[in-house]
């Protein structure tokens, strides 16, 4: 998703929640109402909203679908809002492999975890999951791994990690660690 969709999708999740906190503000008293219709006019839009009263509401199918639109927005503006903030260890959406002015080249977040979930599967892996956590342009990766029922969890394990490691810095991808974790034997379905 590029930056543009993300800004877009940051503002409506803010606004879908700083208009209602902040009409709860002014209701309560923490901000005056009168400064506050000076700058936004907001006694205007409650004007048209308090024009709507409960008797317009007196079906309860209306009622619900209403109470349900509500309840959907205010879980789509949580979604937004949580998605776009990070929390936790921050990805780097791409890292650079040359720098040399006119000679740039980078590989991005994605590239670097189908590399690693290749790399595993080459020794014998099966199902790698990788995650991907950046410190200083250089990549803290983990991959979770299951081993077939006949297959030896250390050997496995460390064979995985050898070859996650060794294939990043053949493409020199700036790498700072590499953690394999076995989560079990492969279904034999």
């Amino acid at each position: 998703m590029n930056g543009f969709n993300r800004l877009i999708m940051l503002i409506l999740a803010l606004l879908l929640i700083a208009i209602p906190v902040l009409l709860l503000l002014i209701g309560f008293g923490v901000l005056p109402a009168n400064q506050v219709n000076l700058y936004t006019n907001y006694r205007g839009g409650l004007g048209v909203l308090g024009g709507i009263t409960i008797a317009d509401f007196e079906d309860l199918t209306v009622k619900l679908v209403v109470g349900i639109v509500v309840a959907l927005l205010t879980l789509l503006a949580g979604y937004l809002l949580l998605r776009e903030l990070t929390f936790g260890r921050r990805l780097s959406r791409r890292a650079l492999l040359e720098e040399e002015p006119g000679w740039e080249t980078a590989i991005t977040a994605t590239a670097v975890r189908h590399l690693v979930e290749g790399a595993a599967r080459e020794t014998g892996a099966n199902s790698p999951t990788c995650r991907l956590a950046s410190d200083k342009n250089r990549y803290e990766v983990g991959c979770d791994i299951r081993v077939p029922a006949s297959g030896n969890f250390t050997e496995i394990s460390a064979n995985s990690s050898a070859n996650i490691r060794r294939v990043l810095e053949d493409q020199q991808v700036p790498l700072k660690d590499v953690e394999v974790t076995v989560q079990g034997t492969a279904s034999q379905g």
